[in-house]
Protein backbone atom coordinates (compact mmCIF):
# COMPACT_ATOMS: atom_id res chain seq x y z
CA UNK A 1 0.00 0.00 0.00
CA UNK A 2 1.15 3.74 -0.86
CA UNK A 3 -1.72 5.86 0.07
CA UNK A 4 -1.20 9.82 0.55
CA UNK A 5 -3.52 11.74 1.94
CA UNK A 6 -3.83 15.44 2.39
CA UNK A 7 -5.95 16.47 5.70
CA UNK A 8 -6.38 20.41 5.88
CA UNK A 9 -3.26 21.17 4.40
CA UNK A 10 -1.94 24.82 4.95
CA UNK A 11 1.40 26.72 4.04
CA UNK A 12 2.26 29.81 4.60
CA UNK A 13 5.69 31.30 3.96
CA UNK A 14 6.91 33.64 6.92
CA UNK A 15 4.16 32.79 8.86
CA UNK A 16 3.89 35.68 11.27
CA UNK A 17 5.81 38.10 9.89
CA UNK A 18 4.73 41.43 7.93
CA UNK A 19 5.65 39.36 4.72
CA UNK A 20 3.78 36.15 5.39
CA UNK A 21 2.42 34.64 1.72
CA UNK A 22 -0.07 31.88 2.17
CA UNK A 23 0.87 29.86 -0.91
CA UNK A 24 -1.74 26.95 -0.13
CA UNK A 25 -4.75 26.75 1.86
CA UNK A 26 -6.72 23.82 3.24
CA UNK A 27 -6.09 21.22 0.54
CA UNK A 28 -7.64 18.14 1.33
CA UNK A 29 -6.57 14.80 -1.31
CA UNK A 30 -6.37 11.35 -1.18
CA UNK A 31 -4.50 9.67 -3.32
CA UNK A 32 -5.09 5.88 -3.87
CA UNK A 33 -2.32 3.11 -3.96
CA UNK A 34 -0.93 2.26 -7.51
CA UNK A 35 -3.28 5.39 -9.19
CA UNK A 36 -1.25 7.96 -11.45
CA UNK A 37 -2.18 11.59 -10.08
CA UNK A 38 -1.43 14.93 -11.79
CA UNK A 39 -1.31 18.18 -10.38
CA UNK A 40 -2.23 21.28 -12.76
CA UNK A 41 -3.08 24.82 -12.12
CA UNK A 42 -1.19 28.46 -13.26
CA UNK A 43 2.03 29.81 -12.20
CA UNK A 44 2.65 30.54 -8.39
CA UNK A 45 -1.00 28.46 -7.03
CA UNK A 46 1.57 25.83 -4.79
CA UNK A 47 1.79 22.87 -7.39
CA UNK A 48 5.55 22.52 -6.54
CA UNK A 49 5.38 23.27 -2.99
CA UNK A 50 2.47 20.63 -2.61
CA UNK A 51 4.74 17.85 -4.30
CA UNK A 52 8.29 18.80 -2.40
CA UNK A 53 6.06 18.71 1.10
CA UNK A 54 5.04 15.12 -0.31
CA UNK A 55 8.66 14.31 -0.24
CA UNK A 56 9.44 15.53 3.17
CA UNK A 57 11.59 18.54 1.96
CA UNK A 58 9.93 20.98 4.50
CA UNK A 59 6.88 20.72 6.29
CA UNK A 60 3.07 22.25 6.00
CA UNK A 61 2.59 25.40 8.30
CA UNK A 62 -0.78 23.67 9.44
CA UNK A 63 -2.61 20.64 8.88
CA UNK A 64 -0.45 17.47 7.67
CA UNK A 65 0.08 14.33 5.10
CA UNK A 66 0.35 11.10 5.29
CA UNK A 67 1.55 7.85 3.56
CA UNK A 68 -0.51 5.03 4.64
CA UNK A 69 -1.38 6.63 7.78
CA UNK A 70 2.33 7.94 8.71
CA UNK A 71 2.86 10.97 9.10
CA UNK A 72 5.39 12.41 6.30
CA UNK A 73 7.94 14.50 7.99
CA UNK A 74 11.79 14.70 6.39
CA UNK A 75 12.56 12.48 3.21
CA UNK A 76 13.61 8.47 3.16
CA UNK A 77 13.72 6.44 0.31
CA UNK A 78 9.74 5.04 0.36
CA UNK A 79 9.71 8.83 -1.85
CA UNK A 80 11.49 9.32 -4.89
CA UNK A 81 11.58 12.69 -6.25
CA UNK A 82 12.42 13.62 -10.27
CA UNK A 83 13.05 17.23 -10.69
CA UNK A 84 12.50 19.21 -14.26
CA UNK A 85 16.46 20.00 -13.73
CA UNK A 86 19.19 17.13 -14.71
CA UNK A 87 19.74 15.35 -11.62
CA UNK A 88 22.43 13.40 -13.32
CA UNK A 89 26.00 13.03 -11.65
CA UNK A 90 28.26 13.64 -14.11
CA UNK A 91 31.43 11.36 -13.02
CA UNK A 92 29.14 8.49 -13.26
CA UNK A 93 28.03 6.52 -16.40
CA UNK A 94 24.80 5.50 -16.77
CA UNK A 95 24.67 2.24 -14.99
CA UNK A 96 26.72 4.29 -11.89
CA UNK A 97 24.09 6.37 -11.93
CA UNK A 98 21.07 4.35 -11.71
CA UNK A 99 22.70 2.14 -9.12
CA UNK A 100 23.18 4.85 -6.74
CA UNK A 101 20.79 4.50 -3.98
CA UNK A 102 20.92 0.94 -3.54
CA UNK A 103 25.03 1.09 -3.51
CA UNK A 104 24.73 3.62 -0.82
CA UNK A 105 22.51 1.27 1.07
CA UNK A 106 24.94 -1.06 1.09
CA UNK A 107 24.14 -3.77 -2.03
CA UNK A 108 26.32 -6.37 -3.34
CA UNK A 109 28.13 -6.19 -6.55
CA UNK A 110 25.92 -8.76 -7.88
CA UNK A 111 22.78 -7.28 -6.72
CA UNK A 112 23.88 -3.66 -8.27
CA UNK A 113 24.63 -5.05 -11.65
CA UNK A 114 21.14 -6.71 -11.29
CA UNK A 115 19.72 -3.48 -10.68
CA UNK A 116 21.49 -1.60 -13.65
CA UNK A 117 21.22 -4.36 -16.05
CA UNK A 118 16.74 -4.31 -15.10
CA UNK A 119 16.37 -0.28 -15.10
CA UNK A 120 19.24 0.31 -17.56
CA UNK A 121 16.56 -1.87 -20.08
CA UNK A 122 13.42 -0.59 -18.42
CA UNK A 123 13.99 3.17 -19.00
CA UNK A 124 15.52 2.54 -22.69
CA UNK A 125 18.82 2.89 -22.32
CA UNK A 126 20.36 -0.35 -23.18
CA UNK A 127 23.49 -0.06 -24.98
CA UNK A 128 24.24 3.21 -23.19
CA UNK A 129 25.47 1.73 -19.86
CA UNK A 130 29.19 2.89 -19.80
CA UNK A 131 28.18 6.08 -21.45
CA UNK A 132 28.91 9.58 -19.66
CA UNK A 133 26.21 11.87 -18.86
CA UNK A 134 27.88 14.70 -21.07
CA UNK A 135 27.27 12.31 -24.16
CA UNK A 136 23.50 11.54 -24.15
CA UNK A 137 20.85 14.28 -25.15
CA UNK A 138 18.42 15.57 -22.30
CA UNK A 139 15.80 13.17 -23.20
CA UNK A 140 18.67 9.98 -22.17
CA UNK A 141 19.80 12.28 -19.09
CA UNK A 142 16.29 12.06 -18.10
CA UNK A 143 15.44 8.45 -18.34
CA UNK A 144 18.57 7.91 -16.64
CA UNK A 145 16.44 10.78 -13.82
CA UNK A 146 13.88 7.98 -13.94
CA UNK A 147 15.43 5.16 -13.81
CA UNK A 148 17.93 5.90 -10.49
CA UNK A 149 14.48 7.23 -8.48
CA UNK A 150 12.87 3.21 -9.61
CA UNK A 151 16.20 1.64 -8.56
CA UNK A 152 15.90 3.03 -5.30
CA UNK A 153 12.75 1.29 -5.26
CA UNK A 154 10.31 3.87 -3.53
CA UNK A 155 6.61 3.29 -3.02
CA UNK A 156 5.70 6.75 -4.30
CA UNK A 157 7.15 8.17 -7.23
CA UNK A 158 6.84 12.35 -6.99
CA UNK A 159 7.76 14.29 -10.50
CA UNK A 160 8.14 18.31 -11.07
CA UNK A 161 7.50 19.30 -14.47
CA UNK A 162 9.99 16.36 -15.72
CA UNK A 163 9.93 16.18 -19.15
CA UNK A 164 9.05 20.43 -19.24
CA UNK A 165 12.32 20.85 -21.09
CA UNK A 166 11.88 18.49 -23.75
CA UNK A 167 11.14 19.17 -27.56
CA UNK A 168 7.46 17.94 -28.46
CA UNK A 169 8.45 14.54 -29.91
CA UNK A 170 10.79 13.94 -27.49
CA UNK A 171 8.61 14.42 -25.14
CA UNK A 172 5.37 12.79 -26.14
CA UNK A 173 7.75 9.27 -26.40
CA UNK A 174 8.83 10.39 -22.95
CA UNK A 175 5.45 9.83 -21.59
CA UNK A 176 4.16 6.32 -23.33
CA UNK A 177 7.64 5.04 -22.05
CA UNK A 178 6.81 6.16 -18.37
CA UNK A 179 3.43 4.74 -18.42
CA UNK A 180 5.00 1.83 -19.47
CA UNK A 181 7.36 1.53 -16.95
CA UNK A 182 4.69 2.33 -14.65
CA UNK A 183 1.94 -0.10 -15.68
CA UNK A 184 4.68 -3.16 -15.20
CA UNK A 185 5.38 -1.42 -11.27
CA UNK A 186 2.08 0.59 -10.64
CA UNK A 187 3.84 2.55 -8.20
CA UNK A 188 1.81 5.87 -6.74
CA UNK A 189 2.72 8.55 -8.93
CA UNK A 190 2.21 11.97 -8.45
CA UNK A 191 2.99 14.37 -11.25
CA UNK A 192 3.11 18.04 -11.62
CA UNK A 193 2.90 19.51 -15.22
CA UNK A 194 1.77 22.87 -17.03
CA UNK A 195 1.03 20.98 -19.97
CA UNK A 196 -2.89 19.99 -20.13
CA UNK A 197 -2.32 17.82 -22.63
CA UNK A 198 0.36 15.85 -21.06
CA UNK A 199 -1.53 15.33 -17.65
CA UNK A 200 -4.91 14.31 -19.62
CA UNK A 201 -2.68 11.29 -21.36
CA UNK A 202 -0.79 10.09 -17.87
CA UNK A 203 -3.27 10.54 -15.58
CA UNK A 204 -6.48 8.65 -13.62
CA UNK A 205 -6.91 11.66 -11.54
CA UNK A 206 -5.41 15.19 -12.64
CA UNK A 207 -6.29 18.04 -9.29
CA UNK A 208 -6.69 21.33 -10.57
CA UNK A 209 -5.24 24.02 -8.65
CA UNK A 210 -6.57 27.49 -8.11
CA UNK A 211 -4.79 30.59 -8.31
CA UNK A 212 -2.58 32.00 -5.02
CA UNK A 213 -3.08 30.93 -2.32
CA UNK A 214 -3.71 27.15 -4.17
CA UNK A 215 -7.03 25.20 -3.18
CA UNK A 216 -8.30 22.27 -5.15
CA UNK A 217 -10.96 23.58 -7.58
CA UNK A 218 -11.63 20.66 -9.58
CA UNK A 219 -10.61 16.86 -9.30
CA UNK A 220 -10.68 15.55 -12.93
CA UNK A 221 -11.59 11.26 -13.18
CA UNK A 222 -9.82 10.33 -16.92
CA UNK A 223 -11.97 7.34 -17.60
CA UNK A 224 -9.80 6.96 -21.07
CA UNK A 225 -8.82 3.42 -21.64
CA UNK A 226 -5.41 1.96 -20.97
CA UNK A 227 -3.03 1.21 -22.30
CA UNK A 228 -3.62 4.83 -23.42
CA UNK A 229 -2.15 5.16 -27.41
CA UNK A 230 -1.02 8.96 -28.83
CA UNK A 231 -3.94 8.32 -31.44
CA UNK A 232 -6.13 8.74 -27.80
CA UNK A 233 -5.17 12.43 -27.90
CA UNK A 234 -7.37 13.49 -30.82
CA UNK A 235 -10.68 11.46 -29.20
CA UNK A 236 -13.34 14.07 -29.05
CA UNK A 237 -13.33 12.38 -24.91
CA UNK A 238 -9.88 13.64 -24.95
CA UNK A 239 -10.56 17.12 -26.53
CA UNK A 240 -13.53 17.57 -24.10
CA UNK A 241 -11.27 17.06 -21.16
CA UNK A 242 -9.00 19.32 -22.27
CA UNK A 243 -11.65 22.16 -23.20
CA UNK A 244 -13.52 21.96 -19.72
CA UNK A 245 -10.13 22.26 -17.68
CA UNK A 246 -8.75 25.22 -20.38
CA UNK A 247 -11.82 26.98 -19.07
CA UNK A 248 -11.18 26.47 -15.50
CA UNK A 249 -7.73 27.78 -15.37
CA UNK A 250 -8.93 30.74 -17.90
CA UNK A 251 -11.26 31.82 -14.88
Amino acid sequence: MSEIVVDNLTHTFGKGSDSALTVLDNINLRLESGSFNAIVGTSGCGKSTLLKMMAGLFDPSDGQMTLDGDIIKGTNRRRGMVFQQDAVFPWMTVARNVSYGPRLRGASKEEQAEIEKKWVQMVGLSGFEDRWPRELSGGMRKRVDIGRVYANDPDVLLMDEPFGALDAQTKERMQSDLLDTWSATRKTVVFVTHDLEEAIFLADKIIVMSARPGRVHHIEKVSLPRPRTNDMRLTDEFLTIKRRLWAMLEH
